[in-house]
């Protein structure tokens, strides 16, 4: 049986095992001593940190990592160790750490780590150029400085360029070093040590060219590792317009003054002028405006606002200023707690990325006895010259480098987590954006998901010679002074038709039947299609029209006086916009079932699902009885999403494959409870959300396959002695250059599953894209 339960033990960032410890997504608040690692970039450092530190906080499991942030957590739970013991260990793995605190930004360590990998690669491009130069000065042309006719015909290499190629190797080599022989004190072989081999190697058989080259390029892809990781945690924050550090207080005499937004109490009032962003959740109590909130909905139309409305952190105020009350602190506004989760959705990685990774810790190994072998065999069983194959093994162990391969799918994970964010619709985990992409089956709630969860009127039907204005007056006199969601519904009817008539007088109430009151002197009567048929006053007639309205899933309400009956109201849960062209398009994407799950009546229930086109109803269930509803799915389809509100509908939602909350920008809730949550009432998105994910596959596996297509490509022009090492690492670097920006189209607008013929270059977008975690 499937369940997404299964999949929550995938939490990870990365390393040797298929997972991290459980407190893989606690946050720093969780963890005894946090620490901020320079040159934490990837899953190859994590792996590296928890064999060293482990064993010194008692178990791997005792640790967190925070690879977007650079964090690395010792967990409560944890042995008690001095956090310059840690440091220490930490130095010995080649990286450093110094201690994190709440509030901290980038750190000193961090800084002067990424200045110095900048210096270092720059200085060694320089060396390889300045060798090429006094080659071509000294030696003569371009073709002997590359190697193509002879190299130095059997010459010593003239000093100077040694030198220059020394400056290059050394320079190049100077963050990998630590890391290669970390892995090799612990015969663990990694990409580090797979490249210091190929360095070395070329040394030894005096190709000084290559060996410079080989370490350049190996530098540079490190930097832009490094890049691409900075880049993508500055857009964790540009993911969203972040909300402003200050907020204008109002004080009960009118003064206005600037304070921090960690400083306001909840409850304090503060002013928002035009064009402005709102910096914390509330409700407004003064002023009209309309208000962008495209950075939490994904709302591409501003949205009205006048009092009582609820506004969120770091949506734009438009034409007019804003008087509004915080309902919230600054660390917990939407907009904070949509940033945490896609913070903390890197730990749910999808089911590629745990392939790829297992892949690779078995390829490395792999690839280092294959090099070996070719190195040996042929020397030996047929005679082969030493030098030219020694020089093969060492081509095949650089092109054999994973990165390309590592890095695809964690791009393409990341891109596709930050284009859903900025479309309104929030992924908690790579896992989840992989699962819609096989969905089968979908399971619906009715009231909040289909419907629009509020009552309205949806048909007048007067009587007796009246008006539907005059039954509408009577009928808002009534219930003007009622908080009924069935009154506000009227009343709501009344005032869009201009209705807006004065509050009856001497207004009863009649319990659990209506209303009685006086309109213009005289008494009349509002209530249930019942409470008509208690007072004796339904005839043939009036009964038939009730009777229909309430088959077609309609609550009937009646309004009369003494003489006879006004006329009825027919008032429904109505249906959301576009909720039938939804359910057409998710059969297009490939859904086979989709099915209502609803505690309502039946009658009600089959009435809206003939209106959607909906498969299948079962009604008036309990919580439980969705549980077991979708348990039947799972083991039907496998792959079964359940959409809900995200607080009633948590059990079926926790049981199906993956959950989605509708509505979640007003629901602290739902965005806790879901795996995936439609920031908007916007049902459309669930198709867009179904091609996104689709798409995001498709990505991978051009990536998986193109990465794969040149090592092989590679391999055999190594057998047959036309690679070289140079040409080798810049193939790895292109390669991984290319599957970078194929991954980047995701961030582009767009449903199409398939490749398009856009140039790669153009698919970078304004903002990047994350992290990278291949194995370096």
């Amino acid at each position: 049986m499937h369940s997404r339960d299964h999949d929550h033990g995938h939490a990870c960032c990365g390393g040797d095992d298929e997972s991290l410890a459980a407190g893989q997504t606690h946050s720093a608040g969780a963890a005894r001593l946090t620490f901020k690692v320079s040159g934490l970039d990837c899953a190859e450092e994590v792996s590296i940190l928890k064999r060293e530190i482990g064993p010194l906080v008692g178990g791997e499991d005792k640790l967190a990592f925070d690879v977007l942030n650079g964090r690395m957590m010792v967990l409560k739970d944890a042995d008690i160790v001095a956090a310059d013991d840690i440091r220490q260990a930490v130095g010995r793995t080649g990286m450093t750490a110094e201690e994190w605190r709440p509030g901290q930004g980038r750190s000193e360590a961090d800084d002067r780590h990424r200045r110095l990998q900048v210096w270092f690669t720059c200085l060694s491009g320089l060396g390889v150029l300045a060798g090429l130069a006094l080659h071509v000065w000294l030696a003569g042309g371009f073709a002997q400085a590359l190697g193509l006719f002879g190299g130095h015909d059997g010459q010593a290499l003239p000093w100077p360029e040694m030198v220059a190629y020394a400056v290059a190797i050394a320079s190049g080599v100077r963050f990998v070093l630590p890391k290669a022989w970390f892995a090799a004190r612990r015969l663990r072989p990694d990409i580090n040590l797979l490249m210091v081999i190929a360095v070395a190697g070329a040394i030894v058989i005096g190709e000084w060219f290559e060996a410079a080259t080989v370490a350049f390029l190996f530098a540079l892809s490190l930097a832009l590792e490094s890049w691409s990781v900075g880049r993508a945690r500055r857009a964790v924050s540009a993911l969203l317009d972040l909300a402003p550090p200050t907020v204008r207080v109002k004080a009960n005499d009118g003064t206005e003054r600037e304070v921090p937004a960690a400083d306001v109490a909840v409850g304090s009032r503060f002013v928002v002028n035009p064009g402005e962003r709102i910096p914390l959740d509330g409700h407004v109590v003064a002023g009209q405006s309309s208000v962008n909130q495209a950075p939490i909905t994904g709302e591409s139309v501003p949205v009205a606002k006048e009092e009582d409305a609820e506004v969120f952190a770091g949506t734009i105020n438009g034409d007019g200023a804003l008087e509004i009350e915080s309902t919230k602190a600054a660390e917990d506004t939407t907009l904070a707690r949509i940033i945490r989760m896609v913070e903390e959705a890197h730990s749910r990685r999808a089911r590629a990325e745990q392939w790829v990774e297992k892949f690779a810790r078995i390829y490395t190994p792999a690839v280092i006895i294959l090099a070996i072998a070719i190195f040996l065999v042929p020397p030996l069983v047929f005679g082969a010259a030493w030098g030219d194959w020694f020089y093969r093994a060492l081509v095949l162990l650089v092109i054999a480098c994973p990165c390309a391969l590592v890095i695809s799918t964690p791009v393409s994970i990341v891109a596709a987590l930050a284009s859903s964010a900025r479309n309104g619709v929030l992924v908690k985990g790579g896992v989840f954006i992989e699962q819609p992409a096989t969905l089968k089956a979908l399971a619906f709630d009715k009231t909040g998901t289909i419907t629009r969860g509020e009552p309205a009127v949806v048909g007048v039907t007067p009587l007796n010679g009246h008006t539907e204005e005059e039954l509408l007056d009577r009928a808002a006199a009534l219930e003007a002074r009622s908080s009924h969601p069935l009154a506000r519904a009227v009343m709501g009817y009344a005032k869009a038709r201009g209705i807006s008539p004065k509050p009856a007088e001497d207004v009863q109430m009649l319990k659990g039947k209506g209303v009685t009151g006086m309109f213009a002197g005289e008494p009349f009567w509002l209530g249930s299609h019942r409470y008509l048929v208690e007072r004796g006053q339904q005839d043939p007639e009036v009964g038939r029209q009730a009777e229909a309205l309430e088959r077609e899933g309609k609550t009937v309400v009646a309004i009369g006086n003494d003489r006879h009956v006004c006329g009825l109201l027919a008032i429904a849960d109505t249906v959301r916009p576009g909720a039938a062209e939804t359910v057409r398009r998710l059969r297009a994407n490939g859904i086979e079932h989709l099915i209502m799950l609803t505690g309502d009546n039946r009658t009600t229930a089959e009435a809206i699902a003939r209106e959607v086109g909906i498969d299948e109803v079962r009604a008036e269930l309990l919580p439980e009885d969705k549980v077991a509803a979708v348990e039947a799915l799972v083991d039907r389809y496998r792959t079964v999403a359940m959409v809900g509100d995200g607080v009633n509908d948590a059990p079926a939602m926790a049981r199906a494959s993956f959950g989605i909350a509708m509505g979640a920008a007003g629901s602290d809730a739902a965005i806790e409870t879901a795996d995936i949550a439609l920031m908007t009432d916007d049902l459309g998105k669930l198709p867009w959300l179904i091609s996104h994910s689709k798409r995001t596959l498709a990505i991978i596996r051009q990536n998986i396959v193109f990465s794969l297509g040149v090592k092989a490509a590679f391999v055999v022009l190594t057998f047959a002695g036309f690679a070289t090492l140079w040409g080798a690492i810049a193939a790895d670097v292109g390669a991984s250059l290319l599957v970078v920006f194929n991954a980047l189209r995701l961030l582009r607008p767009g449903t199409d599953t398939t490749m398009t013929r856009e140039p790669f270059e153009k698919a970078v977008d304004s903002m990047v894209v994350g992290r990278v975690t291949h194995g370096h």
